[in-house]
């Protein structure tokens, strides 16, 4: 045994995420912020915080449990900030924190690129399906 002591155990190797293993933990952040409610939630929040009520609207077709199971999925992750205040009646704040709104500006980007591809993906359906009728 060396002067020093026994030896300290050596840690694994650090695990290096890769989004294509299929255990790796970055699959469910992904989905959070990628998923149809994820995106358009941290996207609202760019402009500025919300209210639940107000994001609900602004945020079309979302049910009130799908925007609370999101808002609290993308809080939880560290990705919203949720701010009650204790007034009556209760208000509640969301907002982006800087690693949402580092996020939001990445899918916002992609959410964007895909409303000017509109034309082009009608198109392309359009021909595969006329191509899968012969």
């Amino acid at each position: 045994m060396p002067a020093d002591g026994p030896a300290a155990p050596v840690a694994p190797a650090a695990l290096v995420p890769d989004v294509n293993d299929a255990m790796c933990p970055s699959r469910a952040i992904l989905e959070h912020v990628t998923s149809r409610w994820g995106v358009l939630v941290l996207a609202a929040l760019l402009d500025r915080s919300y209210r639940f009520s107000e994001l609900r609207r602004h945020v079309g077709g979302v049910s009130e449990k799908m925007l609370a199971q999101t808002l609290q999925t993308l809080e939880r992750d560290g990705f919203v900030h949720r701010d009650a205040k204790p007034v009556i009646p209760p208000r509640v704040d969301y907002s982006l924190t800087p690693l949402g709104r580092e996020a939001a500006e990445q899918v916002w980007a992609l959410a964007r690129w895909t409303e000017h591809q509109v034309d082009t993906v009608r198109a392309a359906r359009a021909a595969y399906d006329d191509r899968a009728r012969t």
